[in-house]
């Protein structure tokens, strides 16, 4: 019997980062083109619900796990209408799904999406990378025939050349993430209902890029929910008579999302609140505290979070490269509830006069751990009481 070929796929896409660095690889979705910015995620699982993830809108996903495209892609699992992410990295593509709620391979959705994706890097190399400089901006691109002579790997320093410069341009004139609103490009156009209309919980969410697991937790609480627009004001949020009202999660920098912050203030203390990561920033704003970027951010399905109010750790889905900034904010109007256990960047606030509370992490958890499940049985009594 003739032993497998082991030989690397051929090399005819390239990741260049704005600072020179620069990975060749596999360009497995046949489109040939990304630019964003370049951050990793360290779940084992779950490519499929991060790359239909509103929040990763302007983003070049690099995935950690060794194997992506071995369960291929369903339509159930989505978390958005399509996919959201830039483009994709990852060490080994499988080709051929073995599973039997696949309804096609992963390359193929993402080719019908126009997202550009390489696989034949070496991914632990470029995450230690961006771990030591900082998330940086980036481009895939087809490789030219002049630098087919590359290394795998390798910086514009060392082998320069006028298409790699090029590429580090073309990098550096992706926009920066900070300063950029990003809710307002994968917020709905038109408010959509999802839920029994007999239920006594009406939810108003605020899309600011919504995963559709939320909509589920709600539902599964027992919430009838109305989505509607990031820009929608706080008179007309009330006039659907709520009885709570959801801050999604959602993409970009928190601090250009100006509308939100003001629609927040307006809703604070006329309607119980919950935050979820864009939105737990926003009510961090909207109650006069400051938010930062951070150096690479938090992405992934196993990031431990102590509640201080009750001393329990939780394993958390986070997906966030912004952050409340502690000494910001007011102790006599918001408490701390949450911190991360890796850095103690703060996870969970809580309005000490208003029912209003908002978490960092992912509760619904779509890739990831279920410990934070009980947040929404938490909003809903909120709203029992409010009732």
């Amino acid at each position: 019997m003739t032993a497998p070929s082991l030989s690397p796929p051929p090399a005819n896409g390239i990741l260049v980062l704005e600072d020179g660095y620069f990975s060749r690889g596999d360009l497995f979705s046949s489109v040939g083109q990304a630019s964003g910015e370049v951050v990793f995620n360290t779940s084992p699982t779950g490519y499929q619900e991060i790359l239909t993830d509103p929040s990763y809108a302007g983003q070049i996903v690099v995935l950690t796990t060794a194997h992506v495209g071995n369960y291929g892609v369903n339509a159930e699992d989505l978390e958005s209408s399509r996919t959201r992410a830039a483009g994709l990295i990852v060490r080994d593509y499988h080709p051929t799904p073995s599973n039997w709620r696949a309804n096609r391979s992963l390359a193929s959705s993402l080719a019908e999406a126009g997202v550009a994706a390489l696989s034949g890097l070496d991914t632990r190399a470029l995450v230690l990378h961006l771990r030591d400089t900082g998330v940086l901006r980036g481009v895939v691109r087809a490789l030219p025939h002049a630098l087919s002579g590359l290394p795998l790997a390798g910086n514009l320093a060392d082998h320069p050349h006028d298409d790699l410069s090029r590429m580090v341009r073309d990098a550096s004139d992706v926009p920066p993430m900070a300063g950029l609103d990003l809710a307002s490009r994968v917020t709905c156009t038109a408010p959509w209902t999802a839920g029994d209309a007999s239920s006594k919980l009406h939810v108003v969410a605020l899309d600011f890029g919504i995963k559709l697991n939320i909509v589920r937790q709600l539902h599964h609480v027992g919430c009838r929910v109305t989505v509607v627009p990031a820009s929608t004001p706080a008179e007309q949020i009330l006039a659907l008579e709520p009885t709570g009202v959801l801050l999604s999660n959602g993409p970009g920098d928190p601090e250009p999302v100006t509308y939100a912050v003001e629609t927040i203030r307006a809703l604070l203390g006329r309607v119980p609140i919950f935050g979820i990561c864009l939105g737990h920033q926003l009510l961090g704003l909207a109650c006069g505290g400051r938010t930062y970027k951070m150096r690479f951010g938090h992405r992934g399905g196993n990031h431990p979070v102590r509640a201080l109010e009750t001393g329990r750790i939780e394993i958390t889905a986070q997906n966030h490269g912004f952050a409340v900034e502690g000494s910001s904010l007011d102790g006599r109007q918001v408490t701390i509830t949450h911190v991360n256990l890796n850095d103690d960047t703060v996870e969970g606030l809580r309005h000490r006069r208003y029912a209003a509370f908002s978490v960092q992490f992912h509760p619904e958890a779509s890739p990831g751990p279920h410990d934070s499940h009980h947040l929404f049985h938490r909003f809903a009594q909120m709203m029992e009481r409010g009732r």
